[in-house]
């Protein structure tokens, strides 16, 4: 019986037998992963499954197609990029199994992790935010001036997410030199494309970002020489000249979104229909038909794989489970970071806290020549503060960046600079706006580190708080919302000097860094600030009053709201700490003063409920209940939305009822 003809048309083109040949080891090897896989999963021997059947073609066209020191950001069903870049299949396969030889030692599943060695950049759950993050590994190739391109992958599905929308956009105003791979299997889960989008084809996209008809290419996704070809010519252009491309894969997911989800949304006859153009298979047929291999090459290639396979999985399954260590858990949660502070050298001068920042800024971009700052109308206009006033004249606008409206591509950016081993500050306009990039905050500046041993240098600032009657959308105090996050360092200073200090040590700092700035102290303290370039520790808070009467624990606007009171109530002796930051928290000095003291108030401009003051009020009952003369108490602000008119705000805010609380705590 003559052997069956692929029924997808390949053309090689100038691509010689050595090639051919590779691309197909590479493309088999995936699928006899998977095919050993889903056996391991009946088993009970790995715990979930995305398939990537039938997708194959599409990563180990791309991952062979571009250079080995390019980045590329996978997704669920791109086992090709992984074994198309060489990661040893032990680490691979303990990956799977929560291993402690995985790359995230039992840390996270499947495909969750990167690898600088390999230059991958792995997804999380979310879809979506990975493609701002190679905005900025595009970024940092681009001011570096080195030619080479990055290439990130959505589903269908994923691209309905606004992470889409904002990384083109942004690529495309910056020309960026990224392939957008849409892989097009028509199916987000269960919900068919007509239910995803009404376009169509993605390419038809393009052009509302600017991105040229002829940058815009559908391509056979089952098809592993159109891939190739296509993808090595486009990565080759956009080297030459940067600019965005957008990439869309046809193709069709054979089985579930995982293996749990199964397939019976899918209608009768549309898996066999999609089988009979299996890449894998017709690749195979093809290459038989060329006479390039024989039915003894495959027997052999096919042998020879699934024993290194086998082979590799039992190496992997040999590995000790993990063992639990709390220690290493908490000690992995920030980068090991020992470098000391610098100590002021020269004078000082009398600053007001906006300018004690802007000169912190010039300082750290003097220090650190890869650090980028990136913000809305941060550089001619100097951003709505004026903190970036002038720094286009010294730094130029690659250094600082005016931003389309995206705050989380523009995270995400910030967080492919540092992976590429550059610096980034981002401004938000308020804080308020940060939540239209708190997935990249929370999900990937907080985790990478603990995830897969990768740092996150990225440093956001937010100029936030109330008492400048600028209503609910310009005035939240919202630094309790990252205050939870394992992960994430915070600093909140109250005067020009401790900001100046600590700005330059959140840069020093290979971790995420929040830096709160009280809007209603911009312009309105002033403090003697040392000159040129220092750097005060993060944990270490500031005793400015000590007293015997009770303690008072506070930051930002509170120490000035306590400073006053004080000021007025002679007859309060009490210690005064400003926390200065509050991740990490210096308990230590706040436990002494309790003990000392007997009585404690904690105060924030935050609403009272779940902020943050509960946390530190319920550290001091556990630490030192014994030494207490009454319940440590709480002042906050109500629980409500911060309101517009002045008379509202000024009951809303925490300082309306300070004297009170005070009065109550001391004669408890």
């Amino acid at each position: 019986m003559p052997a069956e003809k692929s029924v997808i048309a390949f053309h090689a083109g100038e691509l010689d037998s050595d090639t051919l040949l590779k691309l197909y080891r590479a493309i088999l090897k995936p699928r006899l992963i998977e095919d050993k896989m889903l056996s391991q999963l009946r088993l009970g021997k790995i715990s979930k499954w995305f398939s990537s059947y039938g997708q194959e073609a599409i990563s180990v066209g791309v991952a062979l197609a571009m250079e080995q020191d390019e980045y590329i950001l996978p997704m669920h069903r791109n086992l090709g990029i992984f074994t198309g870049r060489g990661l040893p299949l032990e680490k691979l396969f303990a990956q799977f199994q929560g291993k402690e030889g995985g790359f995230t030692r039992g840390r996270d599943r499947s495909f969750h992790f990167g690898t600088q060695e390999h230059r991958l950049v792995g997804m999380i759950s979310h879809l979506g935010p990975q493609l701002g993050i190679a905005d900025g590994i595009a970024l940092a190739a681009k001011l570096r001036g080195a030619p080479r391109a990055t290439v990130v992958f959505s589903g269908d599905g994923g691209a309905s997410e606004g992470d889409f929308h904002e990384a083109l956009n942004v690529a495309a105003v910056w020309d960026l030199p990224v392939i957008f791979g849409i892989e097009n299997n028509a199916w987000g889960l269960s919900t068919p494309s007509n239910e995803q989008f009404r376009c169509e084809k993605f390419i038809d996209k393009a052009m509302g970002y600017g991105i040229p008809q002829e940058d815009a290419l559908q391509v056979d996704g089952n098809n592993i020489l159109d891939v190739y070809n296509t993808v090595r010519k486009v990565a080759a252009d956009l080297r030459k000249r940067p600019r965005p491309a957008l990439l869309e894969f046809m193709t069709f997911r054979i089985r579930g979104h995982e293996e749990a989800s199964g397939t019976k949304y899918y209608p009768p006859g549309l898996i066999e229909q999609w089988e009979k153009r299996d890449p894998v298979v017709n690749y195979e047929r093809w290459l038989l038909e060329a006479g390039l291999l024989t039915e003894s090459d495959v027997l052999e290639i096919h042998n020879e794989l699934k024993q290194e396979i086998n082979r590799e999985l039992k190496k992997a399954f040999d590995q000790p489970a993990v063992e639990p260590d709390t220690a290493r858990e908490l000690g992995d949660v920030y980068r090991p970071f020992a470098d000391a502070p610098v100590a002021p050298a020269g004078g000082s001068a009398e600053k007001r806290l906006i300018d004690a920042i802007s000169d912190g800024l010039r300082e750290s971009m003097r220090r650190h020549a890869s650090l980028v700052l990136m913000g809305q109308d941060i550089a001619e206009y100097g951003g709505v503060f004026k903190v970036t006033e002038g720094m286009v004249a010294e730094f130029g606008k690659e250094r600082v960046r005016n931003t389309p409206l995206c705050e989380s591509a523009i995270i995400g950016a910030a967080l492919g600079l540092s992976i590429s081993g550059m610096k980034a500050m981002v401004e938000m306009q308020f804080a308020d706006f940060v939540t239209c990039g708190f997935n990249q905050i929370v999900n990937n500046l907080a985790k990478l580190h603990y995830r897969w041993n990768e740092h996150a240098d990225v440093v956001v600032r937010m100029p936030t708080g109330a008492g400048v009657a600028a209503g609910p959308f310009h005035s939240q105090s919202n630094e309790a919302w990252f205050f939870h996050v394992p992960g994430l360092k915070i600093a909140y200073p109250a005067f020009p000097a401790d900001a100046k200090g600590l700005l330059c040590r959140a840069f020093e700092d290979p971790n995420p860094v929040l830096f709160f700035e009280h809007k209603a102290l911009y312009r309105s303290i002033t403090g003697p600030v040392p000159e040129g370039y220092y750097s005060l520790p993060f944990g270490v808070a500031n005793l400015l009053r000590a007293g015997s009467h009770c303690t008072i624990v506070t930051y930002g606007l509170g120490v000035h709201w306590a400073i006053a009171c004080l000021d007025k109530r002679t007859d309060i002796s009490a210690d005064l700490i400003d926390l200065r930051t509050l991740s990490p928290l210096d308990m230590d000095t706040v436990y002494r003063s309790a003990q000392k003291t007997g009585r404690v108030l904690v105060l924030h401009e935050d609403t009272m409920t779940g902020g943050i003051g509960a946390e530190i009020a319920a550290r001091i009952s556990d630490a030192c209940f014994a030494a207490l003369d009454a319940p440590v108490m709480r002042c906050a602000s109500l629980d409500t939305t911060v309101p517009f008119a002045a008379e509202l705000e000024r009951v809303f805010l925490a300082n309306h009822r300070l004297e009170e609380t005070l009065n109550r705590l001391l004669a408890y």
